[in-house]
């Protein structure tokens, strides 16, 4: 009898989902987190950090399209970017196919993440790393916000989920230094967790953005790696993604040259930002905003949460 090696994440008490390593390329253990690349037969080449699944080869397109493209689009033309978080490189790279971009600057705490992904997942960041109009500023992002004199079009919040110090990266006061280094008409884009296991985490969020920024707008796509639905959102002081038809978002696709979609188009544009009756019900609850110090009920350390044993003959 063989036994594969699979590799599971709670993403609750009692929801989970398991991923087979059938090889190990690389790990290490940073200052910060646990940082792993295996190889499966569904998804490629996978990156796991402190035991979660962050990206893979094959379905990191269902994330990084709809997080960068949508508010993107919505926007007059975005030239200057910058990526909080993104080690994996996606973010970046997404941002790298708009004709008109400039800079795209990415603020990762953790190098090794960097250096993991641009060793092991080439096909997800594709050569951003070393593209020109790219530049890597290793340490806290929110050292680098409050002492940058640059202004931005797009920021595009690609963050672990919102437990121990990340939470402070989902807070009034973080958004608030967000909106500081915009540009006028510019536009942030965010994840709010899963709205079938993370409600609370999806109400209090929405609710420090709203506190910061006059239009937000929530919009879901499954990602299969995440094995379940995903909440991202937009918000800006003035540019709306409802306004736009689905003929214009295909007229601003074409115009301004970008290729290499698999998912984004006129069409989903307008699937991603329809919000299911539940979905409404959660975010129509009052929630108090996140302010520095505070903590998410529903959102645990995988590593607190019950062990997790799969076993297959």
């Amino acid at each position: 009898m063989t036994t594969t090696r699979l590799l599971a994440e709670p993403l609750s008490a009692d929801f989970g989902l398991y991923l087979s390593d059938t090889r190990t390329l690389a790990q290490r253990q940073s200052p910060w987190q646990h940082i792993e690349v295996f190889e499966n037969p569904q998804f490629g080449r996978v990156m796991r950090i402190d035991g979660a699944f962050m990206t893979s080869e094959r379905d990191e397109f269902f994330y990084h399209e709809p997080m960068v493209h949508l508010p993107a689009i919505a926007h007059a033309g975005v030239r200057r970017a910058l990526v909080v978080g993104g080690g994996d490189g996606g973010s970046a790279e997404e941002l790298l196919k708009l004709p008109g971009m400039e800079h795209v600057v990415m603020a990762e705490l953790d190098g090794a993440v960097v250096a993991m992904a641009r060793e092991w997942l080439g096909s997800i960041h594709q050569g951003a790393f070393d593209d020109p109009r790219f530049t890597l500023r290793l340490g806290d992002a929110r050292e680098f916000i409050a002492t940058t004199q640059e202004r931005f079009d797009q920021i595009v919040l690609d963050l672990t989920d919102p437990f121990g110090p990340a939470v402070e990266l989902y807070t009034v006061e973080f958004y608030s230094a967000c909106r500081s280094i915009l540009n006028p008409g510019g536009v942030v884009s965010l994840h709010l967790g899963s709205p079938i296991h993370l409600q609370e985490s999806m109400r209090r969020i929405g609710a420090s953005v709203r506190a910061v920024f006059p239009i937000f707008r929530p919009y879901l796509q499954y990602v299969p790696l995440y094995g379940t639905l995903w909440c991202m959102a937009m918000a800006s002081d003035s540019t709306d993604p409802a306004r736009l038809t689905a003929a214009e978002v295909d007229a601003r696709i074409a115009e301004r040259g970008i290729t290499d979609l698999q998912l984004y188009n006129g069409a989903t544009h307008h699937a991603l930002l329809a919000q299911p009756n539940f979905v409404r019900a959660i975010f129509a609850q009052a929630a108090e905003p996140l302010r520095s110090g505070d903590v998410l009920a529903d959102v645990r350390d995988p590593a607190e949460l019950p062990p997790v044993v799969v076993t297959s003959g």
